[in-house]
């Protein structure tokens, strides 16, 4: 596995892994607790040294997961995790990022994950009732104090970004990005580029759909995450087959899978990019791990960057509540 950094010196594998979905949103919940860790710790010894997790995940239990998955290679991974919502009773009821939250967060993550620090603190959603330079300067102290190593933000816009830089230099954002998704493009990577900020793109195959097995008859439970997304919805899943189906031409041509391709253009856009695709399998994981490794030409790179414009992409890519909180 090749590395990357991101901002602030920050070395990590070139492909992450997000382990959100080993304890929630896609489907039934595994069964096998001791199949998921063994599953971080196979990521780990193939070369894959970014985790990405949450306080919100679960609630809590995510935290927990990769916490025993990494206890006993701490010191071969770097650990993201995230404050920012006010959870209470199991539920979210909205964003909390006033200092005190932040710092109870972090406590509270540090016990869950039993580390001695967090590697990566990203702010979750931004709250537009603390100013960014309240939760930066917070941050700044955690780091301070030795409970923190780096600062992130997550779907911020690129004010927002330079706001909070200016007080607590950040490390890395994190947005959705991928071949359908490319709200980042106009001003968040400009900025990132600019600023020496890493960019951390979640969803980087499209929660699944940019791999080739989502199709227009796939149904989503009422638990997963799919099931309240605009762009999984039938009409809008047979909309969005030709822009899969040629991503699918393109792979079979290369001799790589459509994730592969997708994760492979994402790692060309910049040399700060680190995709964090999720899995529950050891198998997608070696898959993922092998897209660093996928050549595009300068000829399919237009091609794909043109796709979404050409092609168009039906639905948005979260439900009303979820746009309303991004670009913040």
């Amino acid at each position: 596995m090749h590395t990357r950094t991101l901002g602030q010196g920050l070395e990590v594998s070139a492909v992450g892994l997000g382990a959100m979905g080993m304890s929630q949103s896609y489907g039934p919940n595994p069964g096998d607790r001791d199949d998921m860790i063994g599953v971080l710790r196979y990521a780990v010894e193939h070369g894959v040294t970014f985790i990405d997790t949450a306080e919100v995940y679960g609630p809590w239990v995510n935290e927990e997961l990769v916490g025993e998955g990494i206890a006993p290679i701490r010191d071969q991974v770097v650990v993201a995790t995230k404050f920012g919502f006010d959870i209470r009773d199991g539920q979210m009821h909205g964003v909390d990022s006033r200092p005190e939250q932040i710092r109870r967060v972090a406590d509270a993550s540090l016990h869950r994950l039993g580390v001695d620090v967090l590697d990566l603190f990203y702010q979750h959603r931004v709250d537009p009732k603390v100013p960014i330079e309240d939760v930066a300067g917070t941050v700044g102290e955690l780091i301070a104090e030795g409970k923190v190593r780096h600062f992130g933000l997550s779907e911020a816009a690129a004010a927002t970004i330079r706001r909070a830089h200016a007080v607590q230099p950040v490390t890395a954002v994190q947005s959705e990005y991928s071949l359908w998704t490319r709200d980042p493009e106009a001003e968040v990577l400009p900025t990132c580029a600019e600023l020496g900020i890493g960019f951390v793109p979640f969803s980087p195959l499209g929660k699944g759909f940019l791999t080739g097995t989502v199709t227009a008859d796939s149904t989503f439970g009422a638990g997963e995450i799919r099931a309240r997304v605009p762009r999984f919805e039938r009409e809008n899943l047979l909309a969005n087959q030709a822009l899969v189906d040629h991503v699918r031409a393109l792979a079979d041509a290369r001799g790589a899978t459509p994730g592969q391709v997708a994760l492979a253009w994402l790692l060309a856009q910049h040399p700060f990019i680190v995709p964090i695709p999720g899995t529950r399998r050891r198998e997608r994981v070696d898959e993922n791990a092998a897209a660093t490794a996928v050549a595009l030409s300068a000829d399919d790179m237009a091609d794909l960057d043109g796709l979404a414009d050409r092609i168009g992409v039906a639905g948005n890519r979260y439900d009303e509540a979820g746009m309303a909180a991004v670009g913040l």
